[in-house]
């Protein structure tokens, strides 16, 4: 059964947790508002919700780099304690976000990072695209925004799929190992370099290279 935007807002202001679960956790429940909330609980999500509000100052620096240096990344990763940052839990999330980020290539944390001025000139290009395409004028405004979706998806750390789960978003797994660990976890910032980055040079899958570094 289709989900409406009015149970999915609904059940985000009961539990916290965020959109993507709350639309999954409907669909299980086949629209059941208050069976969503417990599938939500017995996830942990939305007790994980409740604790992104906390405070988070300690955590990690997490380097990694791809074979033959080809690749470096830096990822801040905050936690409440010095204790939970020491943590193995802990240490193997960041280092699996810093592989994210090393094959995936993000641009931005999250949405709320992009720039006005970069989503109007994305606007403008799938716009003029979706007119290129021949698409009706009236529905060419709805198809942007559903375009716009994908661009978060693809730029935006915290909309990804995970490398190693691509069923799971980002921001599902940080969702899981808050309610894991029991503290607030934020993805802060990070930095991406890569060998001739700018420069002309032969394209390589970075995804497929990470992935087998990490089955090995």
């Amino acid at each position: 059964m289709a989900v409406s935007a009015s149970a999915v807002k609904e059940l985000r202001e009961k539990t916290g947790a965020g959109m993507l679960d709350c639309k999954k956790a409907l669909d299980e429940s086949e629209g059941n508002i208050e069976r969503a909330a417990e599938i939500l609980r017995e996830k942990g999500l939305a007790a994980a919700a409740k604790k992104g509000g906390r405070v988070a100052t300690e955590g990690v620096v997490e380097a990694y780099i791809h074979a033959g240096g080809r690749i470096g990344v830096l990822v801040e990763i905050n936690c409440e304690t010095d204790f939970v940052g020491k943590t193995e839990q802990f240490r193997e999330f960041a280092r699996d976000i810093a592989m994210q980020i090393a094959a995936a290539n993000p641009k931005f944390v999250r949405r709320e990072e992009v720039s006005g001025e970069e989503l109007e000139k994305e606007k403008e290009i799938l716009r003029a695209q979706a007119l290129n395409e021949g698409k009706p004028e009236k529905i060419v405004d709805r198809m942007v925004e559903g375009r716009i979706n994908k661009y978060y998806e693809e730029y935006c750390l915290m909309e990804q799929s995970f490398i190693k789960d691509p069923d799971k978003t980002i921001d599902t797994l940080l969702k899981e190992k808050i309610a894991a660990i029991g503290e607030n976890i934020s993805i802060r910032r990070f930095v991406r370099y890569e060998l001739g980055e700018g420069l002309e040079k032969k394209q390589d899958n970075f995804v497929e290279e990470v992935m087998a570094q990490v089955k090995q």
